[in-house]
């Protein structure tokens, strides 16, 4: 005969069962940001999700949503940790040039850091993507961080700190440039030493007041 205490111990290890596994949901989408950056998106597969952040389907699909609502959330992660040197620089550097200088010298540092996947996720995420929304979030991306260099340079041009005849679109593509180009590189396995070398010429080209 089973008592109502005994009926009650069963239906709370009944409940104990099943209750989805409990996990740390930042150390999880930080291992989805690292499979994302190290693979791109076409290539990560929900599978490859679940093994490499160390849940279910079922839990990553009522933590995160599906694979494009977790990328788009590893993105917004991404540019606001590991991709965030750039607008730091440009925010905390007194002119477009040292921001812009300043930019060009950590992401030498950060494309080539051995902690994590080389180069930059924002670069290089859709890489053989037939997604055209993923393809699209991230050629936004680009092209908006494009634009924050033009706006910082068109500020100085109108401060007077560089010459009025300074084309701000040109010099912030020539930045915006540098920056891709350096993290294809660190892709191809150039060292810091070898960018920081590059970023230095890069600046080389700005005109002075």
């Amino acid at each position: 005969m089973v008592t109502g205490q005994e009926t009650q111990a069963q239906g709370g290890a009944g409940r104990t069962r099943g209750r989805p596994r409990s996990f740390d949901r930042a150390t999880a989408l930080e291992k989805a940001l690292m499979a994302f950056w190290e693979h791109g998106y076409e290539a990560t597969s929900v599978s490859d999700l679940t093994r490499i952040m160390g849940i279910g389907a079922p839990s990553l699909y009522a933590a995160f949503g599906d694979k494009r609502t977790l990328f788009d959330e590893v993105v917004r992660v991404y540019a606001g940790t590991h991709g965030a040197f750039g607008e730091r620089a440009l925010a905390e550097e007194p002119t477009a040039r040292e921001g812009i200088a300043r930019m060009l010298r950590e992401a030498a540092a950060e494309y080539t850091d051995p902690a994590h996947p080389y180069g930059c996720l924002i670069v290089h995420a859709a890489t053989n993507c037939t997604s055209a929304d993923v393809e699209a979030l991230l050629r936004e991306r680009r092209n908006a961080n494009i634009a924050a260099l033009e706006s910082r340079i068109r500020a100085d041009i109108a401060a007077g700190v560089l010459p009025a005849g300074t084309d701000a679109a040109a010099l912030a593509r020539h930045a915006g440039a540098m920056i891709q180009g350096m993290s294809q590189q660190a892709r191809d396995g150039a060292r810091r030493e070898e960018l920081e070398a590059l970023a230095e010429i890069a600046m080389a080209i700005w005109p002075h007041d």
